[in-house]
C-alpha cells in the first residue's frame, strides 16, 4: 500500500480504526500509505502507537481545517513472538 490514500471520511466511524490498523500491518519496513480523515485523529495514533509501539512513523501533512493527511510509515518489523 506504498504511497496510496486512505480516505476514511466515508467510511463509518465504527470501522475506521480496523481498516487503519489493516493497511499498516500490510506494510513492509520503510511502506508507508497517507490517511486522510475529517477530524484530528490524534486519538487513533495513541491507540497505534500502544499497540505498534516502536514500528509506527506519523507525519501530519495536513491539518485541516476540512481534511487532515498524514503518513502512516512502518519504521520497523513486529516484534517476533515466542
Amino acid at each position: 500500500m506504498s504511497n496510496q490514500e486512505l480516505d476514511l471520511r466515508a467510511i463509518p466511524h465504527g470501522q475506521r480504526h480496523g481498516l487503519v490498523f489493516a493497511a499498516f500491518d500490510a506494510l513492509k519496513v520503510d511502506e508507508s500509505f497517507v490517511l486522510v480523515n475529517d477530524h484530528d485523529p490524534n486519538p487513533l495514533r495513541m491507540q497505534m502507537d500502544f499497540m505498534r509501539h516502536g514500528q509506527l512513523g506519523w507525519e501530519y501533512l495536513e491539518r485541516g481545517p476540512e481534511a487532515f493527511r498524514v503518513k502512516i510509515s512502518r519504521v520497523a518489523e513486529a516484534p517476533r513472538k515466542g
